[in-house]
Order: structure tokens, then sequence, then C-alpha cells
């Protein structure tokens, strides 16, 4: 009768522990890497061959960008292989209907130039853009104002006489979001700037 009570018990305490689990995610079962391919490849299957007198075309580098986006959509970076592009919505750079640089945003600009010093760039491009509203007429000279006014803060930030800068102002040509929503119409109104990373 002594080990029956004993034997109730044990199995009572083995019942009531509590179960353990890891503060740290943990993959899932069945999902871990392993070294060997999942699926058997044969070799020799048909449809793996190319076609009679089918030849490979010439390896190339494909150029991959990469975007970020701030939170706001107020500023964003593109890189690829072969340039880094800046745009920043015109709300941020100047008042409604103006071309006059808010003191606030100087300090956006100088960080765009300090990129430019660290990718020793020599050709920058600056290009103005706006949404669909007003005469195209105006648009196109708000742009390049705008345009103009960018190129003037990251000539005075560089101070390098060996620069060149390309500078245009597009309009509404070149939307980048739908101009039937004031949310897309605020995404065409930049000014963008792109300067080839360092080789």
């Amino acid at each position: 009768m002594k080990h029956t009570l004993t034997l109730t018990a044990t199995l009572l305490l083995t019942l009531t522990t509590p179960a353990h689990a890891d503060d740290a995610p943990s993959v899932p079962p069945g999902t871990e890497p392993s070294a060997s391919a999942p699926v058997q490849v044969d070799p020799n299957d048909p449809d793996l061959k190319l076609p009679q007198g089918g030849t490979l075309a010439t390896p190339k580098v494909l150029d991959i960008k990469q975007v970020v986006e701030d939170q706001t959509g107020d500023e964003r970076r593109e890189d690829t292989n072969a340039d880094v592009k800046f745009a920043l919505q015109a709300e941020v750079l100047f008042g409604k209907d103006s071309s006059k640089i808010t003191p606030t945003s100087r300090s956006r600009i100088a960080a765009i130039a300090a990129e430019i010093k660290k990718q020793n760039a020599t050709r920058i491009r600056v290009f103005g853009f706006t949404d669909d509203l007003g005469s195209s007429a105006h648009g196109d000279v708000l742009s390049r104002q705008r345009a103009n006014a960018v190129q003037a803060v990251l000539d005075d930030e560089l101070n390098d006489p060996n620069l060149t800068f390309d500078v245009r102002g597009y309009g509404e040509q070149y939307p980048i979001a739908d101009n039937a929503s004031e949310a897309g119409r605020k995404k065409n109104r930049r000014v963008e700037i792109t300067f080839p990373r360092e080789g």
C-alpha cells in the first residue's frame, strides 16, 4: 500500500510541473536551412537543356535599386550601382507656390552635400517637378526656379569650382504618383538631386 501512494504522488508532481518557453523566437520546425537541395535534379533531363543550336546570352551584372523613404514620405533616397538620387518634396523646401528655400530645409540640403562629397561626385543633376494643377507653363517656370534654388544651396555648401551642375525644370512631366489625389500631387511636387556613386 505504501508503494501505491508513493507512485501516485510522483505522478501528480510530474503532471503539475509548469511548462517552460524560451523568450527568444525560434525557427519553426522543418524550416531549418539544410546543406542539400530539397529536390533531386537530374542533370540529363531534356527539359533542362538548350534547344539544338541555342546559346546562352553574354552574362551581365544587373543594376540593383534600393529605395528608402522616410515615414512622412518627405524624403526618398534611391541607390543603384551607378547613381545616388535624393528626392525632397517641395513642401519640405519651399512655401506654397514659392521657390524661396526655407531656413529649416538648408540642413537637409547640407546633408545631401555631405553625401556628394563622400562619393567624390563632380557632376550633379538637380531636377525640379510640379503637380498638374495650374498651367503647364507656370509649372515649368516654378520647377526650374526651385531646382535653381536647391542648386545654389548645394553650390554654397560644396564650394568646389570643379563641380558641374545640370539644372532643369520639368514641370508636371514625369510624375511618380497619381495626380488625382492630394497625396499623389504632394509626391510629384519634388526636387531630385542625382550624382554618380564613387566607382
